[in-house]
């Protein structure tokens, strides 16, 4: 295990010096047998990490092709509860759907291409986990970031970064709009609101009218999948890249050997979306952990919604 975890923090490494190119011609998800045997060759050390891979892909998709076949046992892959109890549960075919719209909403509406940088900085919202999964299919590069940020957090990431646009909620937009003139990479604003707010284009009107064909991107394992923001404790905080290899593979570990995820858990996590821990929602409770058939579900919740 330490050998492989080794391994893919030098694939890390090395990603953040390759020049990325992303293919547009994606091959037809992989037979799930095949994907359960090479991942477990691939944890074990037995076998490199694949040239291509791409998490929305290979293992999303495919589960929505089990549970279309009915292959898989029923159940949701996202359940999410707010304060006031309403929830929203979507199976893997109703995640795939929505994440497909949001993918066309990055890619028509904001005009993002593969490799562009996109900044995330939404509360517990089922929307943080669409764009999460929309980013996968688009090639597109996500910078989450915790709700506390102020303008000068803001302003400082989106400039360091060179982010192209940027989701956020009500209460963040203003902060946005104060200091969006002095980043002038900035060119598309998406607001997750039910109003509207001049300069911004809402993410939910968008999302409702949005095709749900997406032909998702071919990445490459090396491509660069999502940057985080160190704290800033000893200076400036720096950007920290991972690789759709690093994250999409190398969280197999924490629900197999951290987590002790079993086929029939509930995840909750409560992380602020800023954090890292927030990507085991996304990667840790969707992969599988041992060869036969696997499902997870997911809670989120946000008390203050």
């Amino acid at each position: 295990m330490r050998l492989w975890l080794r391994g893919l923090g030098l694939q890390a490494l090395r990603s953040f010096w390759v020049v990325r190119g992303v293919h547009t011609q994606v091959p037809p998800p992989p037979v799930p047998q095949k994907v359960l045997t090479d991942w477990e060759a691939i944890c074990l050390g037995r076998q490199p990490v694949p040239e291509y891979f791409n998490f929305a892909h290979d293992m999303l998709d495919m589960w929505t092709r089990l549970e279309k076949a009915g292959d898989r046992p029923s159940g949701p892959a996202f359940w999410w509860v707010d304060g006031k109890g309403a929830e929203v549960k979507w199976s893997y075919e109703e995640l795939g759907k929505q994440s497909r719209k949001a993918a066309n909403v990055l890619g028509d509406a904001c005009g993002l291409q593969p490799g562009d940088r996109i900044m995330l900085v939404l509360p517990r919202l089922p929307e943080w986990w669409l764009v999460s999964v929309a980013c996968m299919r688009t090639g597109v590069v996500m910078i989450p970031g915790v709700t506390q940020l102020t303008e000068k957090d803001l302003k400082y990431r989106l400039q360091v970064s060179r982010a192209k646009s940027i989701i956020t909620s009500d209460s963040l937009a203003p902060h946005v709009d104060a200091i969006s003139n002095e980043c002038p990479s900035l060119q598309a604003k998406l607001l997750v609101s039910d109003t509207r707010r001049p300069g911004w284009m809402n993410f939910r009107e968008l999302l409702q009218e949005a095709s749900t064909e997406h032909s998702c991107v071919r990445t490459k394992s090396r491509d660069a999948l999502s940057i985080y923001f160190t704290s800033g404790t000893t200076g400036a905080p720096k950007m920290v890249e991972h690789s759709h290899c690093s994250y999409g593979l190398g969280f197999l570990a924490s629900a197999r050997q951290w987590m002790g995820l079993t086929g029939s858990s509930v995840f909750w996590n409560t992380t602020d979306t800023g954090w890292v821990k927030a990507a085991w929602t996304l990667f840790s409770a969707w992969v599988f952990f041992r060869l036969g058939w696997s499902w997870k579900m997911c809670l989120k919740t946000d008390p203050c919604i």
